[in-house]
């Protein structure tokens, strides 16, 4: 069975082709700029690249790009796009109405719509993509598989804020959390690694790159998150503020005379590194802070102790803890972000071995020392694969 994973964000849209039958990877891309006259279109087949600038007005118009790349007879992988059995869908946000990835029904997709309030920026670039294929390949099922669901198993005590419980209940104010595919992902491939049933495990999942989150799962189950109702809550990210005093948004628009929507935009896109630093790649911000700029150094030690005071945090809600997981693009690639998140967490039976956490290296691995307690493991996320696998699953179903 062949499967095509799209996510559509607000002005790209990524995509991979998997042969499920053995899970292999057979092509991908990545669309940028949609809505230019300027858009980039980046393309991959095993270890041949290419890449193209041209106008893509619309999602429809980029999605047909993709389905040409797939066919084209030098750089994609399939003589037709009927090859194609099923589509993916990442979505974004999935409110308490699905805790699962669902077949992408006339009834699902109206539901669908009815979360765009809580996710007015990423709902709306899925709902689009879902309907350029619904266009495109009409007799072709499509499975929606939400950021959300993964989180849906955390008890009241963990999702719900001290707020009026009647707005609860009115509008549905509650934390959801995100990464929900690779949270789980990561986490079933840690107990893979220890060799234990995932249902006996205690783990703390860290999803760390330019949007940034970390999970307990404990027994295979997501019990608490650090991203919130919004994307927004939790830890220090690129351009995202996180954890903050929540009558500060009141302050910044009394004193700088904005709107809330200028707040928001602050928050959101001018915050977080961006906001210390004046960089918002956390690359940049290592390269300062080994060179000794000040304020890339005190962004940086605060990006990492607030990763560390939910490590913390989450080790001691669960009551206890069996293994630490980073992954995602710093979690993967930074040894100076896990070394200096960790250090100081040796009470918790969390030991690194240095020289393990600095190697290169794109495979999973285990980087704590060998007296350590608690395991450290990197492994490379896979949401599409989890996203391809769901898909399979659900168009399979007689």
């Amino acid at each position: 069975m062949k499967v095509l994973v799209i996510n559509c964000g607000s002005s790209s849209i990524k995509y991979k082709l998997y042969n499920m039958e053995n899970e292999q990877e057979l092509c991908s891309g990545l669309l940028e700029k949609v809505g230019t006259q300027e858009s980039i279109v980046n393309h991959k087949k095993g270890n041949t690249k290419y890449k193209e600038t041209m106008p893509l007005p619309d999602y429809e118009t980029g999605i047909k790009r993709i389905l040409q790349n797939i066919t084209d007879p030098d750089r994609g992988a399939l003589k037709d796009v009927h090859e194609i059995k099923a589509v993916g869908h990442r979505v974004v946000h999935g409110a308490e109405t699905f805790s699962g990835s669902q077949l992408l029904t006339e009834e699902v997709i109206k539901k669908m719509e009815e979360c765009i309030p809580l996710a007015p920026l990423h709902n709306p670039p899925n709902l689009a993509g879902i309907g350029a294929f619904k266009k495109l390949l009409p007799d072709t099922p499509q499975v929606g598989v939400f950021d959300t669901a993964f989180h849906q198993t955390m008890p009241r005590e963990s999702y719900l804020y001290a707020i009026p419980y009647e707005l609860y209940k009115k509008h549905h104010f509650r934390r959801y959390g995100f990464h929900g595919t690779s949270h789980l992902f990561v986490s079933q491939e840690a107990a893979k690694f220890l060799g234990k049933p995932a249902s006996q495990l205690k783990i703390i999942t860290c999803h760390l790159g330019n949007g940034s989150s970390i999970c307990a799962v404990d027994g295979g189950k997501s019990v608490d998150t650090t991203m919130g109702m919004t994307p927004l809550e939790g830890l220090i990210m690129g351009t995202r503020c996180g954890d903050l005093d929540p009558a500060l948004p009141f302050f910044i628009m009394e004193k700088e005379k904005l709107d809330s929507k200028g707040v928001d935009n602050i928050l959101n896109k001018k915050s977080g590194l961006l906001g210390i630093s004046g960089y918002n790649d956390s690359r940049d911000v290592e390269e300062g802070y080994l060179k000794g700029d000040e304020m890339c150094t005190l962004a940086h030690i605060m990006f990492c102790r607030r990763i560390k005071k939910y490590i913390g945090a989450y080790a001691a809600a669960m009551g206890g803890l069996d293994a630490v997981v980073f992954t995602a693009g710093i979690g993967e690639n930074s040894d100076l972000t896990r070394r200096d998140s960790l250090t100081g967490l040796e009470f918790l039976g969390i030991n690194l071995d240095q020289e393990k956490n600095t190697a290169r290296s794109k495979e999973m691995r285990d980087i704590s020392a060998t007296d350590s307690k608690v395991k450290v493991l990197v492994i490379p996320t896979n949401e599409e694969l989890v996203i391809a696998r769901d898909t399979k699953l659900i168009v399979s179903r007689p």
